[in-house]
């Protein structure tokens, strides 16, 4: 499909009508399915007059006069001080006043997309913003952020600068997003949006999604249906701060903010100095919340996730079963058993480091990341060569932002971490662990020697799983100097960034997970480095339905991380099969959790089958179409989803009983997704079952599928000493 409505550029200029000595003219976006137009007169505001469902020429042209008028693109402070705005600063005079009206209109190709820069400067100050929207060919998605250049001659202060603005006309609006805690993160909320403001923000300075999260979708008439209706997708592609902002005024009508969250960040602006925003992806569906989240998936494997075209491994992780016990005994004999299972990839997580401060537990060792010979006489060496002997691959973790006030490095460096002057630092997990600062260029070069040292070491790691366990718990920088404290959190992740562009440039292809005490940090700001997630660090298996749920709107199942863990959960305390707990890991990435040892040989022999089975199904799981079919939150009982391969040969379908009631009537769940003129063949998978379930093997067409479903037995036939109240199943379904 060609999102470009000409050969080479993303833009249309399409002339509306004389006004005055001007030509006001539109400018029209198409991305894929979607067109933005805006107003983009000389000399006048920017005008937002439509983004919706794509349109021809003809209708752009004329939207004045069907829609109105339109609204501010970029709305800034000082002229007019009611409304909401964009942007505001202070200029060097004392001034805070902007009035930013159109230059200039421009076209540029990107690496793998187009830009269309719309130029605004103000009609006094030397002062100018770059109004950015980039789309690439064949995605519904497209991104915006903004590039604001001060040419003065003396500093000016950014006070409110957001990436981008999308007015939504009135109506029975509906908001989605996604909130929580730590270990019970993407919960999912949907209501409809009332008079006044909704303010969505982030103050942790590092992991910005345990409590709430940068992405929201917009149900433009009613409440949210997976399958139906015209529906906004809006992501924030930041890992720091951020604040969404959305005021609904008298006239009815919604404006939505979105970027950094500016409280106690106001930035400077050198003369000459540009500060570029996050971008802002925006997509539009007239198929529900299932199109928008269809949408954000296949623009993040294609351009915002590390190696979205390549199958993610099924693995072992020790940290639950061992947690800090690392020894060289055991993690052999993980290995051994994660290889005997079918898996392909073992972890190493945390304490397996540290000399004169040994990681035995989470009080000490951060920042000295030296073997601990006593538990690993052999050293990373020795594990890699077990792990060959295996055939499987080896991953370890690290923590390379923090550091331990007891650690070497600590004691060498105390200058290093984020502490506030004249104050004490807070200290966060363990009572002694701390923030390295990464705004500081040294100790941007620590973070990649870290990499850079375990890589040049151990050059066959296929895998990082970096944690970052702690906030920014009281306002310091010892680098930034005193005018510009407040550029701390902002200045930390463009550190970030270029110690991540380092790592990346040098080893491209190793693997690295985004932890941050669980899901602190899923967002589009930290993924182009990243290849995956850990969603939670709760693995009960019913929680994660909930949470991988949420996590579904925005984010593709192949970044997502879902282990099988133990029984009970060692959260929850929850006693769940092991066929339950797989079937709801299998959704995701798999993983396992667990310590091996203490399953029974039934459970291994279960397990080996289900990781066989899922590789067969990997293809379609991970870069497959999700189609959410009956959601937790609706409290019926199921939750059911399904993936469906592009070509809509193959899908797989997921159905897990939420409650036990007693002669309960849980609904039956038409499919979706499929194609209604082909044939079916229906296979379960991990069945545990005496009997097949009926339609085991037989075909049906998509149409059928689709129209009705199938009637999923309450329970699973077992013998009466194996019965429990949790059932759930995984079909597949090939096309004849």
């Amino acid at each position: 499909m060609n999102c470009r409505s000409i050969t080479l550029l993303t833009a249309t200029l399409i002339s509306l009508s004389a006004i005055g000595d001007a030509v006001a003219q539109n400018v029209k976006i198409d991305a894929g399915n979607t067109t933005l137009v805006l107003e983009a007169e000389k000399g006048k505001k920017l005008r937002n007059l439509y983004y919706g469902t794509k349109i021809s020429d003809t209708d752009a042209a004329g939207l004045r006069s069907a829609l109105g008028k339109g609204y501010n693109a970029y709305p800034d402070y000082g002229m007019i001080t009611v409304p909401e705005t964009a942007l505001s600063m202070i200029h060097g005079d004392g001034n805070m006043t902007l009035d930013l009206r159109v230059d200039n209109v421009a076209e540029r190709k990107d690496k793998d997309g187009n830009v269309t820069e719309i130029t605004l400067k103000d009609t006094y100050y030397p002062v100018s913003v770059k109004v950015n929207y980039k789309t690439y060919p064949g995605e519904d998605v497209m991104e915006t952020w903004t590039e604001i250049t001060n040419n003065e001659n003396s500093p000016v202060t950014l006070t409110r600068f957001a990436s981008g603005h999308l007015p939504i006309r009135g109506g029975n609006v509906w908001l989605s997003q996604l909130y929580g805690s730590a270990k019970n993160e993407s919960r999912l909320e949907s209501a409809p949006l009332g008079h006044g403001m909704k303010v969505i923000k982030n103050r942790d300075g590092i992991r910005n999604s345990h409590t709430a999260h940068s992405e929201v979708m917009f149900s433009l008439d009613g409440k949210p249906s997976d399958r139906t209706g015209r529906t906004i997708g809006a992501a924030l592609c930041y890992g720091g701060n951020y604040k969404l902002r959305i005021d609904t005024d008298n006239s009815n009508n919604h404006y939505f903010f979105a970027g950094i969250n500016e409280d106690d960040s106001q930035y400077h602006l050198a003369p000459g100095e540009t500060f570029k925003t996050p971008e802002l992806a925006l997509t539009y569906s007239s198929d529900g919340t299932g199109g928008v989240s269809r949408s954000f998936h296949r623009w993040a494997r294609n351009h915002k996730i590390a190696h979205g075209d390549k199958e993610r491994k099924v693995l072992l992780n020790s940290w639950e079963g061992v947690y800090f016990k690392i020894n060289e005994k055991e993690m052999n004999n993980m290995m051994k058993n994660i290889a005997d299972m079918g898996g392909e990839l073992f972890v190493m997580d945390d304490g397996w480091f540290g000399v004169k401060y040994p990681r035995d537990n989470s009080k000490a060792g951060l920042g000295d990341w030296t073997v601990d010979t006593r538990k690993l006489p052999k050293g990373i060496n020795g594990l890699i060569k077990e792990a060959k002997k295996n055939k499987i691959d080896f991953g370890i973790w690290i923590e390379p932002e923090m550091v331990n006030t007891k650690s070497e490095l600590y004691e060498k460096y105390p200058e290093y971490v984020i502490k506030p002057e004249h104050r004490e630092a807070l200290t966060g997990r363990g009572g002694t662990q701390l923030v390295l600062d990464m705004a500081n260029p040294a100790v941007q070069d620590i973070v990649f020697n870290i990499v850079d040292t375990l890589m040049t070491k151990y050059p066959e790691i296929d895998y990082i799983k970096w944690d970052a366990n702690m906030d920014i718990k009281n306002h310091g920088s010892q680098y930034l100097t005193a005018d510009n404290q407040s550029h701390l959190f902002i200045d930390y992740h463009k550190g970030l960034a270029k110690a991540l562009d380092r790592i990346r440039e040098k080893y491209p292809d190793v693997t690295i997970q985004a932890c941050a005490s669980g899901g602190a940090r899923a967002n589009y700001g930290i993924m182009p480095w990243f290849d995956e997630f850990w969603v939670s660090d709760n693995t009960d298996a019913l929680q994660r339905i909930y949470m991988q749920w949420g996590a579904s709107y925005f984010f593709p199942a192949m970044t997502m991380a879902s282990h099988i863990s133990a029984s009970p959960n060692h959260q929850t305390h929850r006693r769940i099969p092991i066929k339950y707990r797989t079937d709801v890991a299998m959704s995701g990435r798999l993983g396992m959790e667990i310590q091996p040892d203490d399953m029974t040989d039934a459970e291994k022999a279960q397990t080996r089958k289900a990781i066989a089975e899922y590789k067969e199904i990997r293809p379609v799981v991970q870069f497959g179409d999700l189609y959410r079919l009956l959601s937790p939150y609706d409290e019926k009982g199921l939750a059911s989803l399904m993936y469906v391969a592009p070509q809509k040969d193959k899908a797989v379908f997921y159905w897990w009983k939420t409650r036990a009631f007693y002669n309960d009537m849980l609904p039956l769940v038409p499919m979706d997704g499929l194609d209604p003129d082909k044939t079916y063949t229906i296979r379960e998978l991990n069945r545990i079952d005496r009997k097949p379930l009926p339609f085991e093997g037989k075909s049906f067409s998509g149409k059928f599928l689709m129209e009705n479903g199938l009637e999923i037995p309450y329970n699973h036939d077992l013998p009466k000493a194996d019965q429990t109240d949790w059932s759930s199943r995984v079909l597949y379904l090939e096309a004849n």
